[in-house]
């Protein structure tokens, strides 16, 4: 049975930003059936962008909003934070109806500064999905704005769903969790990155200690999701008394991977609250 679309007939979702971020939940959601084809428009000032998305999605592209925001159902936002003002001012130029819903992936930037930056009653969500969004293994944060009703959280749950998991989380934590879940996957290359050098150095192929890695990474983490068990007691399973696992572990322990780590996740906190800053 055909997937209903999110969409009402006669109406569409549109896009603005058609680079990375915005293509991947594009794709997405049209893999999920949630929205049609033809349904779906995308604008990006850059022309080679708006072809990438009308070869890779097979949907229509402009670089101008002007014309197409008078039938929008939804409009994700997707656009650098700094352009957040100026991306807005085309909005209302171009006329967008009262009951669209606008959805933003901009990191940093509050619900109250994008109605503000809007100057209209529309409701807005604020999300933050991460780069795994592109293989449908993302990890999205959201919240909306005193305008959002439930039904329109339920809206953008089924969109981030369709590349992941999607969590709706409490606007006053939304930094943290971008600390974390957007700025963690560099992190997590990082510790590939060190566990492959590692493993080099103790004789191993670096295609064959990559795979070791990643693999274990992987695997790990789907431990953690599947078994619902804290961290803690899965390691343990691992960690028997004597073994090689403690040694190692006493190692990381010597180094303060956790304060290092904690430190990290705080640092990227402040900054990212800088970059929703107003210039």
């Amino acid at each position: 049975m055909a997937q209903e679309s999110l969409i009402p007939s006669g109406r569409t979702f549109g896009i603005i930003g058609a680079g990375v971020m915005g293509r991947a939940i594009a794709k997405g959601i049209l893999d999920a059936g949630l929205v049609l084809r033809e349904q779906m428009w995308a604008v990006s000032r850059s022309k080679a962008k708006c072809d990438r998305a009308t070869q890779e999605l097979g949907i229509q592209t402009s670089q101008s909003c002007h014309g197409l925001l008078d039938s929008a159902s939804v409009l994700l936002v997707a656009v650098k934070p700094f352009q957040i003002e100026e991306v807005c001012q085309q909005i209302r130029e171009a006329g967008i109806p009262s009951d669209t819903l606008l959805i933003s992936v901009l990191a940093g930037v509050t619900t109250e500064r994008l109605q503000s930056a809007l100057g209209t009653e529309n409701p807005w969500i604020r999300s933050m999905p991460n780069t795994p969004s592109l293989i449908s293994k993302g990890m999205t944060v959201i919240c909306g704005s005193q305008q959002a009703s439930p039904q329109h959280l339920e809206i953008a749950q089924k969109i981030f769903s369709a590349i992941g998991r999607c969590l709706v989380l409490e606007e006053k934590y939304f930094n943290a969790a971008t600390a974390i879940s957007g700025s963690g996957p560099a992190y997590m290359y990082l510790i590939l990155e060190a566990l492959t050098d590692a493993g080099v150095q103790n004789g191993l192929q670096r295609a064959v200690a990559q795979e070791l890695a990643t693999q274990t990474m992987l695997g790990a983490a789907e431990m953690v999701l599947q078994s619902n068990r804290h961290p803690a007691e899965l390691r343990g399973d691992v960690t028997t008394p004597g073994g090689c696992t403690i040694a190692g572990l006493m190692k990381l322990e010597e180094g303060k991977i956790r304060s290092v780590l904690a430190q990290a996740v705080e640092e990227a906190t402040i900054v990212v609250g800088k970059l929703g800053s107003a210039k």
